[in-house]
């Protein structure tokens, strides 16, 4: 028991030392909000999509240079969900969020522009990291100024500047083109009754 001691001191420190703050505690949604027909559930310590579309938001403070850490696995192949960044206000609707900020898409079996990792409709991958459904996925947003960069299991698949080019807006639902806000809040996606995607951690890490 001795020699467990340290290891297992070090390991409850390691989240401060690499200068990630969790948001979710594993236990309860405090100091998230949820909006929309669906909602997440927090099961084992991880949150949980449940039902129709929906968004849940961080809804303490807003996020301006930073990392988002995400953790994730997938129930199926194509479940369907994404990670909300840069949302100027409080999101009254679940497509606000899609609309007004950026969605970077959770989603294996979509195109380049619409793949985990994408932006959706706004900035494609340029290559497909994640893993077989019920494998964690670690994917990291670097948000930077203008910039958002998007590293996927190790792998940077996106990086994107305010103002480089982008492809029309076709449908309704495509995110309305222009710029977003440097600073703002952050939240995850649920999309459909037959997507389930399961977050264990959602920390962020302040950058100069």
């Amino acid at each position: 028991m001795r020699t467990m001691l340290p290891l297992l001191l070090a390991a409850a420190l390691l989240p401060a030392q690499d200068g990630f703050r969790p948001l979710f505690n594993g236990k309860d949604l405090s100091g998230w909000k949820h909006v929309g027909p669906g909602s997440f559930a927090v099961e084992d310590g991880m949150m949980k999509t449940v039902g129709g579309m929906g968004l849940l938001y961080y809804e303490k403070e807003k996020f301006g240079n930073c990392i988002v850490r995400v953790v994730y696995k997938t129930a199926s192949d194509h479940a369907n969900s994404g990670v909300v960044i840069r949302l100027p206000e409080p999101p009254p609707d679940p497509w606000y969020g899609v609309h007004n900020g950026y969605e970077v898409q959770i989603d294996a079996g979509g195109d380049d522009w619409h793949s985990t990792g994408a932006i959706y409709s706004i900035s494609k991958v340029t290559s497909r990291q994640q893993k077989p459904k019920g494998e964690w996925n670690t994917m990291e947003i670097e948000l930077r100024g203008p910039v958002t960069r998007i590293t996927l299991n190790g792998v940077l698949v996106n990086e994107y500047r305010e103002g480089a080019p982008v492809p029309p807006r076709k449908m309704w639902y495509e995110p309305v083109r222009g710029p977003r806000p440097d600073s703002g809040y952050i939240g995850l996606q649920n999309h459909d009754p037959n997507s389930t995607v399961y977050f264990r951690e959602v920390s962020v890490k302040p950058l100069p």
